[in-house]
């Protein structure tokens, strides 16, 4: 469906944008905290060009940290779109470290490392908390996976453990965040379509990561809705589902097309 020639100079660029950067974010990690944020920022919003995605942004990103971003998960490359908007750092599974290139870059951006083992998620809470509390910015998967990006999955209300806490005495605020691939081309992505973006199940990661860059121009579509803390439930499973639903409702306005009519209703 792609180009191989564009596929072909995409990765070329894109790999030679990261061996650049690399080292100076590496440099920032041991000597400039401010720089060692805004670097990935940089970075993100130059991948996300070089490989052909434009994004539209719907609502407002909360920007008085620090926040917990809660956004469903489609690929890989949610990963540049929304370190594109966002100065933060992600929440990943743990063998996201052991992953060639990508988990070198991770590592660079202080991404959390989370094991499914009950017997770490202490430490792990307790490293979240430790980034809030120094005025990280987190940016959370709740679904635990990635899907086909037609609709949302569950999310697991243990990852928001972390929104019991009130970091420097205050309630953590939680942001739910849509993310949608919505057109291709300028023509709409349908349902059949969708996967073609979507990173999930067996699927290999150099291959897909080929024939997306293949790809045309995806517009994909982020919608940031209104932050919530703690506070307004009684457990953190009904933040957790309050959450889901949120994202749910923009990801299908978005694949419907009517995030005009979306933004309309839930602003009015």
């Amino acid at each position: 469906m792609g180009s191989p020639l564009r596929a072909l100079v995409r990765i070329v660029a894109y790999l030679a944008l990261t061996v650049i950067l690399l080292p100076i974010q590496a440099f920032a990690l041991r000597f400039n905290r401010l720089l060692s944020i805004r670097l990935p920022v940089f970075y993100h919003r130059r991948c996300v060009r070089l490989l052909g995605f434009r994004i539209r942004v719907y609502g407002e990103m909360h920007s008085e940290g620090p926040v917990l971003f809660a956004c469903n998960h489609t690929s890989y490359s949610d990963i540049a779109i929304l370190g594109s908007l966002l100065p933060a750092s992600f929440v990943a599974k743990a063998e996201v470290a052991n992953w060639p290139l990508f988990g070198v870059l991770a590592k660079l951006q202080r991404t959390v490392f989370v094991d499914r083992l009950a017997v770490k998620a202490t430490k792990q809470r307790d490293e979240m908390i430790s980034r809030l509390e120094a005025g990280d910015n987190l940016i959370l998967f709740p679904e635990g996976t990635s899907s086909d990006g037609n609709a949302v999955l569950p999310f697991k209300s243990a990852l928001f453990s972390v929104a019991q806490v009130a970091p420097n005495g205050r309630p953590l605020l939680v942001q739910p965040v849509s993310l949608a691939y919505t057109l291709l081309d300028g023509m709409p992505v349908g349902r059949a379509l969708r996967p073609y973006f979507a990173w999930y199940g067996d699927m290999t990661l150099a291959q897909h990561f080929w024939e997306v860059a293949g790809l045309g121009c995806a517009t994909v579509d982020v919608i940031f809705h209104p932050p919530v803390s703690i506070e307004k439930y009684e457990t953190r499973k009904a933040l957790a589902d309050h959450c889901q639903a949120e994202v749910a409702r923009g990801v299908s306005a978005a694949n419907a097309g009517r995030l005009d009519e979306f933004i309309r209703l839930v602003t009015s």
